[in-house]
């Protein structure tokens, strides 16, 4: 296919250079999607029906076979050998059942080491004599050791998956999942199954998947293009918001909260409408030998019906002269001219008009707006009347006077309320489909600026409230919903969990009745229960003698510390001539461990994981249970075993 794709001869096939152009472009694209993946299979089952699908289910009507891949793969005749697992005859091979075979006869798996075929696995799913099992092959490759970026999991999607994945376009989907449920492989999935059903539309408007930070994205970076969707962009939510803006500063917690707060919505409104005044003076527009005098009184009356309106700042300013334009040309025309459209504009354009529009609707910049609104007392005094209290006020006026925006220190929260003023005055361009991956750590203002990518669109929205590690951390998923813009959203839940080992998941949901009470625990359904020890230390050498046990197994180890405690760590590793990479840095046969602090394991996953000091992990944050939330989530970054050293006490939550 790749080859046919190569040898493509378009020079007479199009009618000009650009469209020659484009086309040579969209051929480069197909044989890029087309590449060969080392140690990746084409196709992984194969589904046996009892009769051809939307046939005739007369009897004695033949059955037929397809392959199930990743890709769709035809021959040189055009017919299909392999059907993409998108497809809908591909859906039995994830949700067809004992009760429910599908008019699957038979369903087979294939094993693979090394990218060939050593094994596979029959289930007679119409044969009442055959008894349901356990899949082997599918726990193998749910327990396959983790060298490199995360990998697609076509081959284990579980049906509760499954229907989130092939869940439609129109609707917005919340996921929420503990650790190991497979929430993010379920997100980046559902964009490429949506991808497949919806190309068309989505190659206009756009996807976009949002994770955390900079090691996430590297991290599942290669998932979508090994199911050869190349078009989808990644950014943080930082990336968005923070276009062309320099952030250098940061926020203490309290005004990091009081700025990513709901509330600050209507502090910006109110401060960009404030700049509109009503005239006090009429227009006069000369033309010729002519004048046309548009009354103060009339004027007035088309500002208040554009702010009535709720229409942005900046359309509401573009429409202002026109509208003043139109009453001229009634006039005109009441006098026995006849203009046109083009005298109209010309008219908008008069230099009385558009002074007359700068004195009533002035141009913003939204940066030199929330500069004013964080340095200027009085002026926020204003604006927040009655939706900050003076305290709250207090908290996030900046001590230092600054001199212009370039010398600001914005902070990232800074950084999200240029972004909403920048949508008062102008529309954000939205999106066909958005992926927000561990959304419980957005503040109501960022998932506003999320929700202003997606306004036209759909979102898929996931995460785990047990795992919301900053103060502003989500409280729930209807509230969230609501703050993005669609709380029409399905909220779906995953309690499966089939990454993290059984005794790591008993032992980190000690904390669920601390940092999120009435959470369902994952309930793990692996086999293999997992190596898991506590063990008290002395000192790092302890902990560098943990780290070399692990790498004794085959995959990767991560040693998750303490921000405060990397350094000290590192510096032990380098001691005993241990190499180690950072979050994000794609593991090698040579270097196979991480040295990961706290604040960035969310979402990572190794093979084997060293916890360093639960207790440092825990003061490290603000508060204890955001400090529980961060411990919960270094607890749950291990596929195969995990070892906790502790010095310190353990947490008191821990040791219940």
């Amino acid at each position: 296919m790749r080859e046919d794709a190569e040898s493509l001869n378009i020079k007479d096939v199009t009618a000009n250079w650009v469209n020659a152009e484009v086309l040579a472009r969209q051929i480069g694209e197909r044989i890029k999607a087309l590449a060969d993946l080392s140690d990746t299979p084409l196709f992984f089952g194969r589904l046996d029906y009892l009769h051809s699908p939307g046939a005739d289910r007369a009897e004695g009507a033949e059955g037929e076979r397809f392959y199930i891949g990743r890709r769709h793969v035809h021959d040189h005749d055009g017919d299909p050998m392999v059907i993409d697992w998108r497809a809908p005859v591909s859906q039995p091979f994830y949700r067809a059942s004992k009760k429910d075979p599908m008019d699957v006869g038979l369903r087979r798996r294939f094993g693979y080491t090394r990218g060939d075929i050593t094994a596979y696995e029959d289930e007679h799913l119409s044969d009442p004599a055959e008894a349901a099992a356990t899949s082997k092959l599918l726990q193998q490759e749910i327990e396959r050791p983790r060298v490199g970026p995360m990998r697609d999991i076509v081959a284990t999607i579980q049906p509760e998956q499954d229907e989130i994945v092939r869940s439609g376009l129109g609707g917005t989907v919340c996921v929420q999942g503990g650790p190991g449920t497979g929430k993010t492989a379920v997100g980046l999935h559902r964009v490429a199954y949506l991808l497949y059903a919806h190309r068309e539309r989505l190659a206009r408007t756009g996807t976009l998947v949002i994770g955390p930070n900079r090691s996430f994205l590297h991290y599942i970076e290669q998932v979508l293009p090994a199911l050869g969707e190349l078009a989808v962009k990644q950014a943080t939510v930082d990336d968005l918001v923070a276009a062309g803006l320099e952030v250098r500063g940061t926020d203490d917690a309290p005004a990091a909260v009081l700025k990513g707060d709901a509330r600050m919505a209507e502090v910006l409104r109110r401060a960009v409408y404030s700049h509109v005044t009503m005239p006090t003076e009429p227009v006069m527009v000369v033309r010729g030998s002519r004048r046309w005098r548009v009354p103060a009184y009339e004027i007035e009356e088309m500002v208040r019906e554009l702010l009535d309106r709720g229409i942005r700042y900046g359309a509401a300013r573009e429409a202002l002269p026109q509208r003043v334009a139109h009453t001229v040309l009634v006039q005109m025309e009441r006098s026995g001219e006849a203009p046109d459209d083009r005298v109209q504009d010309a008219v908008a354009r008069n230099p009385a008009v558009k002074a007359a529009v700068k004195a009533i609707w002035p141009p913003v910049d939204p940066a030199k707006l929330v500069l004013r609104l964080l340095t200027d007392a009085d002026f926020l005094a204003e604006h927040a009347a009655g939706v900050l209290d003076e305290d709250e006020q207090k908290t996030i006026l900046w001590a230092k006077p600054v001199r212009s925006v370039k010398s600001a220190k914005w902070s990232s929260a800074d950084a999200v309320l240029i972004d909403e003023a920048t949508d008062l005055v102008e529309r954000t361009h939205s999106l066909g489909h958005v992926v927000l991956d561990e959304a419980q750590d957005l503040s109501p203002m960022q998932y506003r600026a999320v929700g202003r990518r997606c306004s036209t669109g759909s979102a898929t929205v996931l995460g785990d409230l047990a795992q919301g590690t900053t103060p502003w951390a989500t409280r729930s998923w209807d509230e969230a919903l609501a703050h993005l813009g669609k709380s029409d959203g399905v909220i779906e839940e995953l309690t499966a969990g089939f990454r993290v080992p059984t005794d790591v998941i008993t032992y980190a949901s000690r904390l669920l009745p601390h940092i999120a009470p009435g959470l369902t625990p994952v309930a793990s359904v692996r086999e293999n229960p997992g190596f898991f020890d506590v063990r008290e230390i002395d000192g790092t050498a302890e902990v560098v003698a943990a780290c070399e046990e692990l790498l004794r197994n085959e995959g990767s180890t991560g040693l998750i510390a303490a921000d405060a405690r990397v350094p000290a760590l590192a510096e032990a590793l380098t001691a005993a001539g241990i190499p180690y990479l950072a979050p994000g840095e794609e593991t090698t046969a040579e270097t196979r461990l991480t040295l990961v602090p706290a604040s960035l394991a969310k979402g990572l996953e190794y093979d084997y994981v060293v916890l360093d000091e639960p207790q440092a992990v825990v003061d490290g944050e603000p508060d204890e249970r955001t400090g529980l939330r961060r411990l919960y989530v270094a607890l749950t970054r291990a596929v195969s075993g995990l070892i906790v050293t502790h010095a310190a006490p353990l947490p008191a939550a821990l040791a219940e």
